[in-house]
């Protein structure tokens, strides 16, 4: 087979393509790596966690039994043919269906779901449960469940920062964080708060379609990138921003900035320091800045404080219950933002053709389209305004998603979160072993994924003109590759993320640890073929 890296002209093409779908490329050349080697072919690249939280599942399936039989309940004239469940008194046969079968799996869970729950409500919020599962009716309200906001909010409130806000956020249920970046994205820019070709911010490293989105020719955004640059006393990387990357956040002429908190695909949280920086800057310098925080993998680091607490008229928020649950296919995320929020004043700053551009927009839905929020606006998009009356989450996923939160919500830490972080602490250490590095401890680190600079550590190892050498020689994507071809190891370049560009991601969310030590020690051994290249080179030139 001939090696794509000594074709440096197919290397810079590959390294142009998004991480995500050079994965395919690499995915092939791992797999006949595989099948002529003993080698397993390890996939790193992914970002779907190998893990799945039960008692949720466990509880969803049991309400479905429950329900199910409440639809026979109210109709029962053939066989399959059922009817929809009836409110009245629901709650108190539920509380007796759990009693029957208490040792059923999901009972418990359900159990301290309805002991949450005020009797007098318990037909109320039982029926939201139960024919939401059923999925015989729309979602009423659009947005998002009565019951499931309230169980969501309190979550979020929980795992962003334990802080509830004055005023309770107001939710879209939405199918997951990447529904929730196309609905903000364009929303922002049919209410005229985002107009092609403005000036927006990313906070880099950061998730490739925030970095590809911008490019689209419908928004054709000015793209300012903030770098997290900062350092350690040992010259890693700290994965944070120094204040003059912040600062450029400071210009009124910089519209938007979108993050992901704690990064993807380094990990980690932003510092104290950082959002101190950043509450400054839009409390005196930037005050109409609009932020959106992805906060997915918040849940993964202890003491996590979001935007949304910190710049709370500012921020939207999004979160995804996939990673932490282990429940991609599922399709589970929310949008949250302050009643209060900067994103509606600007809209009501609207002046002539603008502000009639988009009273005509919604002029359909509403008498008064100046009163509208910005967040029923975002239902409204999301089914091209004209479908609005089938607009939501689909009510079995919004009960899922509530279930996903209130277990949370009901068991300790030991429970489930604990063993969570147990797995990733334990992959990490033996993706170190295996490098042969000890990697510092990080109290932001989340630890889903890592970022390793390659050439930064190379040149930590074996000095400045080893690193230069490698630069000159060799393209980044080249250990990549290299990986993928010679060990079955698929990894994703960091620079696909607007990274290190001898960085890699390593996903420490879908393989058994045994993997990382291995994924440690070739990328090692790596390092160590390029060193043994550049020692022959260097004796040779000697001689010469």
């Amino acid at each position: 087979m001939t090696h794509l890296d000594d074709d440096r002209a197919t290397q810079r093409g590959l390294e142009g393509l998004s991480p995500f779908e050079l994965k395919g490329h690499l995915m092939d050349l791992a797999g006949e790596s595989s099948r002529k080697s003993a080698h397993a072919l390890l996939n790193a690249g992914r970002g779907n966690p190998n893990w799945t939280a039960a008692p949720p599942r466990e509880a969803f399936f049991l309400l479905g039994r429950f329900a199910v039989l409440e639809s026979r309940r109210t109709w029962n004239e053939w066989p399959a043919v059922a009817g929809m469940p009836s409110a009245e008194g629901v709650g108190e046969r539920l509380s007796l269906f759990l009693d029957q079968n208490a040792g059923e799996p999901g009972a418990d869970l359900l159990r301290r779901v309805l002991d949450r729950v005020d009797p007098h409500r318990w037909d109320e919020v039982v029926h939201e449960l139960v024919d939401g599962v059923i999925g015989d009716n729309y979602p009423v309200p659009d947005r998002v469940l009565p019951f499931v906001a309230e169980s969501v909010h309190e979550y979020l409130v929980r795992a962003m920062g334990d802080r509830a806000p004055e005023t309770p956020y107001d939710l879209f249920a939405v199918e997951g964080g990447t529904a929730a970046m196309c609905y903000v994205f364009d929303s922002l820019q049919a209410n005229r708060v985002l107009r092609r070709g403005d000036r927006i911010a990313l906070m880099t490293p950061i998730f490739t379609p925030y970095l590809e989105i911008p490019r689209l020719d419908r928004y054709a955004f000015d793209v300012v990138e903030v770098s997290a640059s900062r350092t350690t006393e040992g010259d890693f990387h700290a994965w944070d921003y120094d204040d003059a990357e912040l600062d450029k956040l400071a210009d009124p002429s910089v519209r938007l900035v979108c993050l992901v908190n704690p990064s993807n695909p380094p990990s980690v949280a932003l510092s104290e320091r950082s959002l101190e920086r950043l509450r400054d800057i839009v409390e005196h310098r930037n005050r109409d800045l609009v932020i959106v925080t992805d906060d997915v993998y918040g849940t993964f680091v202890r003491g996590f404080t979001s935007l949304l607490e910190v710049c709370p008229r500012n921020t939207l928020g999004v979160y995804s219950f996939s990673k932490y649950f282990g429940a991609t296919g599922w399709r589970l995320g929310v949008i949250a933002l302050q009643p209060d929020n900067v994103v509606d004043d600007l809209i009501a700053r609207l002046e002539g053709v603008d502000a009639e551009a988009v009273r005509r927009r919604y002029s359909s839905l509403s008498l008064d389209v100046p009163g509208m929020r910005f967040v029923d606006r975002m239902v409204a998009d999301s089914r091209s305004v004209a479908l609005n009356h089938t607009a939501g989450l689909s009510t079995p996923q919004q009960v899922q998603m509530a279930l996903f939160a209130l277990f949370a919500l009901t068991h300790a830490d030991e429970e489930y979160h604990a063993p969570v972080m147990s797995v990733l602490d334990r992959r990490l250490a033996a993706l170190s072993e295996g490098l042969g590095v000890p990697l510092p401890k990080d109290p932001r680190r989340a630890g889903y994924y890592v970022e390793l600079d390659l050439l930064s550590w190379a040149e930590r190892h074996w000095g400045a003109e080893f690193a230069a050498w490698t630069r000159a020689n060799y393209e980044p994507v080249d250990p990549v590759l290299r990986l993928a071809q010679e060990d079955g190891v698929v990894l994703l370049n960091g620079g696909g993320f607007d990274g290190p560009e001898w960085s890699v991601r390593i996903s420490l969310a879908n393989l058994d640890h045994e993997a990382y030590e291995r994924i440690g020690r070739v990328l090692k051994e790596i390092g160590e073929e390029y060193h043994r290249r550049y020692t022959e080179a260097t004796r040779a030139t000697d001689h010469s």
